[in-house]
């Protein structure tokens, strides 16, 4: 192979970023084909090096980058099928959302930065994703969290989205911070940070502090996959565009730290309590995302809670010993939750809001955008995993790398021997993510049955069909203080979506319906990874696919029965009247806050979480226990040290200069320039030193 290609696919979307940046303001006509061209052909060219790599092939190449004193720093490329596949499919992911933007975004003064973002963006993911040596990897990781940090406060002029980029950085900085002293002392341990001969040290048992060197490298992880407990950020992101949020979500910064245990999966074999802390971080992670996306109100939210929680499943996997399973959902999960935002987007578009229980109040939405509600239909069954839809045997390869490794018989493909997988990790994923495919059913059902098919007997409900327990948190269809993250309005709601965010959807629809079937039928997608079996058991298939069962048809009888109640309360007096709601009948009031609806609209969540609806609706209340322990003791000390700074330090500063003055003015008056005045002034000094000496 040409190392020319795999070099290009980074290079690319680094060159049209600074081109971007360099033209866009002034030759605007050129921002978008600047944004597009580029990253399609990194994506093309993904494409072309993972045919010519074949499958069970690798390629490795590097050229020493800088002397350390230590272990060198190398410019290398690390190519598998595993890198294969991601790439191909941050580039298919990245061309859609560039293309989306050009329509989302076309009103959008800053553009030009925004494109140039997302294709670095884009440039930092195949850089991870194909890098061979760990500071290289780490240097692609950070660009990603600088990266994020605009992108998600590009509108900002919001405090929403001013506060949650600063939240996404401190947050994902405070895992990589342990995360790069683990890349460290891995280096150290194995004499080079080459990935390579890393895994060969972990192979021969070289490693010195598996244990330690797993522990840290989790702590980053954590932070980038949005793992429990530095989770919190994901949600609050959702203040950015909506496409930022499709990228961040299916390809590349939470894929990073997943794609990253994947790769080193060989060291963590090493440490079966790093092994059973990653199950425990899983599980406490899939299980309290799907509770909280079962209570949320902002369509984005919704799946962004989704999101984390599908990343603890690609955890759960790894800490069950099997990579390719999580693998292999990183990657479906990728089609189809890129394809959930950006119809999402085209959702936002039409309603002119993230509330979904104020979309079930607009007569004939579904109608209203046809291509977004097949597309976002056909994603929530892959996200809820029923067959023959991707999503499916992606989460059933899961379920059955769980159940092995309780069995004793982990699937670790020739990585390390099944003993090194504790059968507990095992047990505790097995559980967990049976649990999380319910309640993953049960949100998903809500969603798609709130924001398209709520009757129009909705519309008419009364407040009072509450229970009188609730009544008093609730203000019109919205618990008070009920998280909520607007963006500002990219596209006017009164026209059409363009074509360049609709077709993207079908784009993405098509791998969301056909990769497992693709991938599984004749086994070519296990022979790319290890070459170990991605079919699910019968056993986990039918428990799975039942759970999951379960939940949409518990949450369509919570719906039926919240509807039902509601049907028998009084009209809100503007619509009883006949009197259209504020911006017509098809447009919902406009962002600025949580919408202040008339109306109440059934929650199914509500009934089947009970007491457990207004915790869960507020995460459980982690970021309001974070604020407590970090936040205000941090805001606290810095209010000390300004005060130290400004009231003793600059105290003593100004003391001194103040003196200084003082001395100053003293001289300035003993300088008279009259002669007797200081001959006088000598004579005196003569005279009491001769009195001093004498005495």
């Amino acid at each position: 192979m040409n190392l020319a290609l795999p070099a290009l696919v980074p290079a690319l979307p680094a060159l049209g970023a600074a081109a971007t940046l360099a033209v866009g303001k002034k030759a605007p006509g050129l921002a978008r084909p600047l944004a597009i061209v580029p990253v399609a052909a990194s994506a093309v060219l993904a494409l072309v090096v993972a045919l010519q790599l074949g499958t069970g092939q690798a390629l490795d190449a590097a050229t020493r980058l800088t002397p350390t004193g230590g272990p060198d720093i190398a410019l290398a490329l690390h190519l598998d099928g595993f890198s294969s596949l991601i790439s191909v499919l941050v580039g298919l992911v990245a061309t859609c959302v560039q293309v989306y933007s050009t329509a989302y975004l076309k009103e959008d003064p800053r553009y030009p930065s925004y494109a140039a973002l997302v294709s670095l963006f884009t440039a930092a993911m195949f850089l991870v994703v194909y890098s061979g040596d760990l500071i290289v990897l780490l240097a692609g990781w950070e660009v990603m969290g600088l990266c994020s940090y605009f992108l998600i406060g590009h509108h900002w002029e919001t405090a929403d989205a001013r506060s949650a980029s600063l939240k996404a950085f401190l947050v994902t900085k405070l895992g990589d911070v342990p995360f790069l002293f683990g890349i460290f002392l891995l280096g150290a341990d194995a004499g080079s940070f080459r990935v390579p001969d890393v895994l060969a040290a972990a192979t021969e048992g070289r490693l010195g502090h598996p244990t330690l060197t797993a522990l840290l490298l989790l702590a980053g992880v954590a932070g980038k996959s949005a793992q429990f407990p530095l989770h919190t950020w994901l949600p609050d992101a959702m203040a950015g565009p909506t496409p930022v949020s499709a990228l961040i979500h299916a390809a590349t910064m939470v894929a990073a730290g997943i794609y990253l245990v994947a790769r080193l999966l060989p060291v963590f074999l090493l440490s079966g309590a790093a092994l059973v802390v990653l199950a425990v971080m899983a599980a406490v992670t899939m299980i309290g995302s799907a509770l909280c996306a079962l209570a949320q109100d902002d369509l984005k939210r919704v799946l962004a809670y989704s999101t984390v929680g599908q990343l603890g499943y690609m955890a759960g996997a790894l800490a069950a010993g099997d990579r390719e399973a999580s693998v292999f959902h990183l990657v479906s999960h990728g089609a189809f939750k890129a394809l959930l935002f950006l119809a999402a987007g085209v959702v936002i578009h039409a309603a002119h809001t993230n509330s979904i229980s104020a979309m079930s109040r607009i007569p004939g939405l579904r109608k209203r955008v046809p291509d977004a509600y097949w597309t976002m239909g056909i994603a929530l069954v892959a996200l809820v995993g029923l067959p023959p839809f991707s999503g499916f045997f992606s989460k059933e390869a899961v379920l059955t790398a769980a159940e092995h490794a309780a069995n004793g018989e982990a699937l670790t493909n020739g990585l390390g021997p099944a003993s090194a997988v504790p059968q507990a990790a095992g047990w505790i994923v097995l559980i967990s993510a049976g649990l999380t495919a319910l309640l993953t059913a049960a949100y998903a059902t809500r969603l798609f049955l709130l924001a398209f098919h709520s009757p129009a007997g909705a519309a008419a409900a009364a407040p009072q069909v509450l229970p009188a327990a609730d009544r008093g948190t609730v203000t019109a269809d919205h618990e008070n203080g009920a998280p909520y993250s607007p963006e500002l309005d990219e596209a006017d709601p009164a026209t059409a979506e363009p074509p360049a965010m609709r077709w993207p959807l079908w784009v993405l629809a098509v791998p969301t319906m056909g990769f497992g079937v693709f991938g599984l039928r004749s086994d070519w997608l296990p022979a790319l990874l290890d070459g170990g079996s991605l079919r699910p058991s019968a056993v986990t298939a039918v428990t799975g696919t039942g759970l999951a069962v379960v939940g949409v048809l518990a949450a369509y009888g919570a719906w039926r029965s919240a509807t039902a109640r509601l049907g028998t309360g009084r009209p809100a007096p503007a619509v009883a009247m006949g009197v259209p709601p504020a911006g017509g009948w098809g447009r919902a009031p406009e962002q600025g806050g949580a919408p202040a609806a008339e109306v109440i609209v059934g929650d199914p969540g509500r009934t089947l979480l009970g007491p457990l609806f207004g915790p869960a609706r507020h995460g459980f209340g982690v970021d309001r226990l974070y604020h407590a322990l970090f936040v205000c003791p941090v805001g606290a000390a810095a209010k000390l040290v300004r005060f130290l700074d400004r009231e003793v330090v600059e105290t003593y500063v100004r003391g001194s200069g103040a003196g200084a003055n003082l001395l100053g003015r003293a001289v300035r008056l003993a300088q008279t320039g009259n002669a007797q005045t200081y001959l006088s002034a000598l004579l005196a000094a003569v005279v009491l030193l001769a009195v001093l000496v004498a005495v």
